[in-house]
């Protein structure tokens, strides 16, 4: 896959986001029709519930967990037993998440955002121009697709 192609989907997850999605919901379906996920709604249900930390817990972050969905797409196993299968998943998945530490210090939503580390509501966060305007998550969005389309 080339740049161009990069950055679009990669602005593609930002504009989902920007429509009200979550992060790793706006990750996984910039990216899913590359595995044969074509329905859109279907894409945006199996990645709803890693959205602000998983469950709004500020835990993994869900761009994080967007591009750790991808990567079962890509290489999990589905073989009981499958050691080696699922080492190399387990290897692809760390070193994704190793670039994204590596670019951000972390890979939990709460510390990203600056928040204290405690449970949070499971009510989301009313989205104004002031939610985005203070939210890293747009960028981390983009380059969590970067991460992982470059790694392909």
């Amino acid at each position: 896959m080339n740049e161009q192609d990069i950055e679009l989907r990669a602005q593609r997850a930002v504009e989902l986001f920007k429509q009200g999605f979550n992060c790793s919901q706006a990750v996984f379906a910039s990216c899913a029709d590359l595995y044969g996920i074509n329905d859109e709604q279907l894409a945006l249900r199996l990645s709803a519930s890693f959205g602000g930390g998983m469950g709004r817990m500020r835990l993994v972050c869900g761009a994080a967990s967007g591009m750790f969905m991808l990567a079962g797409l890509q290489n999990g196993s589905c073989t009981p037993h499958d050691n080696d299968g699922k080492m190399a998943n387990y290897a692809f998945v760390q070193d994704l998440a190793g670039q994204f530490k590596a670019k951000y210090g972390s890979l939990i939503c709460a510390e990203l955002l600056g928040l204290a580390p405690r449970p949070e509501e499971p009510k989301p966060t009313e989205r104004t121009q002031q939610y985005y305007e203070k939210r890293p998550c747009p960028e981390m969005i983009a380059e969590a697709v970067r991460i992982y389309l470059r790694n392909l």
